[in-house]
């Protein structure tokens, strides 16, 4: 088997060190095994996606050193292979349209007012999975975008992913999309989920709590910190690292402070498993 493995970045802003961890992960994961390494923009929210983000991205990529295989896939372009999945479902009964907005759906699980029939047909309504493992979650939004969950499934298995590597973030994404791929049909691939780089607040390091863009001055440095933050040797480059790459002394899935608080160059300052 030939390891396929994937960075997936959103185009709503530049890459910041975070987007660095899981893009050095995968990317070194891919290449000493031997296998290929594909970029695919995840731009299916688009009300959230920047113009130009994804060029920017790319860039970026290449500056540090990043080659992948292939062209980039877009997830704009892919929206008839998301309703054809979508129909699948539906023709399995593992589907149901529901017309409860988010505020009141509230928090925790779904509790599947719409799961025997809309409950408001006048309202706009997105579409649900009917699961009796995990939560009815949605798969297409009330404005007609597909959500996340299903468009990393549907184009996991069209790119032939065999393996996933990202940030423990992700850990809860994880059965519901082993669910989907179980109920369309598809393999599954392995998973590995790395720490994940927060700021001196605890946050998660995103455009939303305004992480700082990576440095393209800087490369070499910012390779150190995102190499030392997942437990491995010192490197200036990629190329350097791939032959030292040992995904075994990657620390636990947590929530990890970024480097930069330290005060030390590349060395952890805090960390929470």
């Amino acid at each position: 088997m030939i390891y396929r493995g994937r960075f997936a970045p959103s185009p709503t802003g530049p890459l910041h060190f975070g987007s660095l961890v899981a893009a050095v992960a995968s990317y070194l994961d891919a290449r000493a095994a031997g296998g290929e390494w594909l970029v695919r923009m995840e731009d299916v929210d688009l009300p959230r996606c920047i113009s130009g983000a994804d060029l920017d991205i790319l860039q970026t990529l290449d500056a540090y050193g990043f080659q992948w295989d292939g062209s980039v896939m877009y997830q704009t372009q892919r929206t008839a292979a998301y309703q054809g999945a979508l129909d699948a479902l539906s023709a399995k009964d593992l589907a149901y349209p529901c017309s409860c907005s988010r505020r009141e759906v509230g928090e925790g699980p779904y509790r599947g007012t719409c799961r025997n029939g809309i409950r408001d047909p006048g309202k706009p309504v997105a579409w649900r999975v009917r699961s009796d493992e995990i939560d009815d979650f949605v798969i297409k939004r009330s404005d007609g975008l597909f959500a996340y969950q299903l468009a990393v499934v549907v184009d996991d298995a069209a790119q032939g992913i065999t393996h996933v590597v990202r940030g423990a973030d992700l850990l809860d994404s994880t059965p519901r999309q082993n669910w989907l791929q179980q109920a369309l049909g598809y393999p599954i691939p392995q998973y590995l989920h790395v720490p994940v780089a927060t700021n001196a607040a605890g946050e998660k390091l995103s455009k939303q709590t305004l992480a700082p863009a990576l440095s393209r001055k800087d490369i070499a440095l910012e390779i150190r910190r995102a190499l030392l933050f997942l437990g491995q040797p010192e490197n200036d480059s990629l190329a350097a690292a791939i032959p030292a790459w040992n995904s075994a002394v990657i620390p636990a899935p947590g929530r990890f402070h970024d480097s930069v608080q330290s005060g030390i160059p590349g060395r952890p300052a805090e960390f929470t498993l």
